[in-house]
């Protein structure tokens, strides 16, 4: 069995000097290159940052003759302090802070390929005994890791935030440097106070149960004190026509510059200050770049429909849009979200065959008709394809730019 290599000794990271504009931090090379390339399409969206409330994070990395990478950041409309509905990407810290939590357990038996069986211990909970897109027919840690990745699975998400429970994994993260970070929600029906309560879960060996974590509460407290409204008008939970905006004020939110963070201290910990790193074993990272950069059609356990599907599906930057198939030999390990008209994604992708490597991270709202909550947002018509083109358009640029030292890239076991 192969292993993953990736030579990360030292790091040092690049700092732009972007400028704040009326609408976040902006690099004015980004935005002319940006700019020089587009088709009117493009140029129609970027011209209006109100609407479509766009922010946009080109990360370039250079190696050295160690091959150890630096990196430059540079930004388009990027706001921390503007909301956007974060919807999957927070699956990823929650992947993390799982991850991290079991590390620390060090009990005997327990680990991320551990069969687990999940009670329900309070309202709006739900009892989980097995699992039929496993291998074994149980629950796991990595089988949800697995799923989270592969296509985005929300009961995948709902079962490690229930693992972790809510106040280690907002506490976990708010010490690891990410204060502006909040999960707070389930993605399934539930009251605030509900998602404040997480299950019982007991973990198995030969059908016994050898480890259980009791119910939790959490405690902690967050601060909702900026009221966020977005849009005209929404459904409510019956579907009637509400003509008041959406208030988002007490949901998860995720900042685009600390997703993207997130992503690198995955992929290049070491580039990271050592308290924002989060504690990983080598077999973790082996599973989140495997799964990260894999395709449904490359699962057996679940085995997905590619028809629906597809390799894609995930892969927001110039893929996405229209179903695109990925050329061998590119990868994107990324962590995307699409939600009440927000469409996210912050990915490092590789080119094999060409020594490329970039990180670019995105997000755009498309909503045209201004009411949320009714599933009909312009993702098809706006939102995938301004992923499309600012992802040729930075890969383009990737191809003919000048690089003193070609990357030795991460090799990641596919089988």
């Amino acid at each position: 069995m192969k292993h993953l290599y990736c030579c990360l000794l030292f790091c040092l990271i690049g700092v732009a000097s972007p400028a704040q504009g009326i609408y976040g931090k902006t690099d004015a090379w980004l935005e002319q290159l940006l700019r020089s390339k587009a088709t009117p399409f493009l140029l129609h969206v970027l011209d209006q940052p109100d609407t479509f409330q766009y922010q946009f994070i080109y990360t370039r990395i250079d190696r050295d003759g160690h091959n150890a990478p630096k990196f430059t950041n540079y930004y388009l409309h990027v706001d921390r302090n503007r909301y956007y509905n974060p919807a999957s990407t927070v699956k990823l810290p929650t992947v993390l802070a799982a991850l991290e939590k079991l590390n620390g357990w060090h009990q005997r038996g327990v680990g991320k390929y551990a069969a687990m069986q999940l009670d329900s211990s309070f309202s709006g909970q739900q009892t989980i005994l097995s699992d039929t897109s496993s291998a074994n027919g149980y629950p796991s840690i990595a089988n949800y890791i697995k799923k989270i990745f592969l296509v985005s699975d929300n009961d995948a998400y709902n079962r490690l935030y229930e693992f972790t429970g809510q106040q280690t994994l907002n506490e976990t993260l708010w010490k690891k440097g990410y204060p502006d970070v909040r999960i707070v929600r389930q993605f399934m029906p539930m009251t605030e106070e509900e998602n404040r309560h997480t299950n019982a879960i007991r973990f198995l060996h030969n059908g016994k149960t050898i480890y259980t974590q009791p119910a939790a509460y959490s405690s902690a407290s967050f601060d909702f004190s900026k009221q966020v409204l977005v849009g005209k008008g929404h459904l409510d939970q019956h579907d009637n026509l509400i003509m008041t905006p959406f208030d988002f004020t007490r949901h998860n939110n995720l900042p685009l510059e600390d997703l993207r963070e997130m992503v690198q201290s995955v992929i290049f910990p070491q580039s990271v200050p050592v308290e924002k790193r989060f504690h990983l074993t080598k077999d973790d990272y082996k599973l989140l770049y495997r799964y990260m950069s894999a395709y449904p059609s490359e699962s057996d356990h679940p085995h997905y429909d590619t028809s629906e599907y597809f390799d894609s599906y995930t892969k927001f930057f110039w893929f996405r849009a229209g179903k695109q198939p990925v050329p061998a030999g590119i990868r994107s390990y990324n962590k995307p979200g699409w939600s009440y008209g927000y469409l996210t994604d912050a990915a490092y992708i590789t080119d094999e065959e060409h020594g490329v490597e970039f990180m670019l991270s995105a997000v755009i709202y498309v909503n045209s008709d201004g009411i949320l909550n009714d599933d009909k947002y312009d993702y098809d018509e706006v939102g995938y394809p301004f992923f499309r083109e600012i992802g040729k358009i930075m890969y383009d640029y990737e191809l003919q730019r000048k690089k003193e030292y070609l990357p030795r890239l991460l090799k990641v076991r596919r089988n």
